[in-house]
């Protein structure tokens, strides 16, 4: 089975209003669309993919704000949610946005997730799903929403290190750490780490995709993870 890669931030409840979510929305659209061509252009999801195919939007400030001013992108008394595709027809190809933002209730986690091209089984997904590509990508979701936590895996990675009910962070290809949660110490190589401006480290586990059928892959994510679990800097968000 083909695993499917994908990249999530992550940040404790904030209330942000209307106007502030659109701000970060327009910046990681923005950011995102300089990553690779097949972010350059976006539509509202809908009941069926001809439905979708209608709803081209442009990212910019006057769009998302009118989608966070619409009763059905706004969740209970403070937060907006927005579903956003590539267009990409044929099924599974592309991209897909899933944002939860402005909530300071805890009861909707602020998050952004964006499902990255199949690798195996999409033409753009070995392009896309390479370090260099993900590097920026994980850059723009930072630079955007100021999370504490961010990661790009696979959920079998993901399931592989950590047991279903665990609510820490795990370790993945990538990772962020924001600076709020301690420093992040030395990790073993092939591991690199750089910094995102000054809102935290970014972590790359090896310049190749780390797969959950690869023993020397989960063999390093563990000895990483354990690492950063001895400092808690994977601790649960809400914490």
């Amino acid at each position: 089975m083909t695993e499917r890669y994908y990249a999530g931030v992550y940040w404790p409840a904030r209330l942000e209003s209307a106007e502030e979510c659109a701000r970060r929305s327009v910046t990681f659209f923005r950011l995102l669309s300089q990553c690779d061509e097949i972010y350059a252009r976006w539509y509202e999801q809908g009941d069926s993919m001809e439905d979708a195919l209608q709803r081209e939007f442009t990212p910019d400030y006057a769009t998302f704000l009118r989608f966070f001013h619409r009763e059905e992108n706004q969740l209970g008394r403070d937060g907006f949610s927005l579903g956003a595709w590539t267009g990409h027809a044929e099924d599974g190809r592309g991209g897909m946005v899933s944002l939860t933002c402005g909530d300071a209730s805890g009861a909707y986690p602020n998050c952004c997730l964006l499902y990255l091209p199949r690798t195996e089984v999409e033409p753009e997904g070995p392009r896309v799903v390479a370090a260099p590509v993900l590097v920026n990508v994980l850059r723009a979701m930072v630079l955007a929403w100021e999370p504490l936590l961010g990661v790009i895996a696979t959920d079998e990675f993901r399931h592989a290190l950590r047991p279903r009910r665990d609510p820490r962070g795990f370790s993945g290809w990538l990772m962020y750490l924001s600076r709020t949660r301690g420093e992040v110490p030395p990790l073993p190589p092939p591991v690199r780490v750089e910094p995102v401006e000054d809102k935290g480290t970014l972590i790359v586990l090896g310049p190749e995709r780390l797969s959950a059928s690869n023993p020397e892959h989960l063999s390093l994510g563990r000895k990483v993870q354990e690492v950063l679990d001895s400092k808690e800097l994977l601790r649960p968000v809400l914490s």
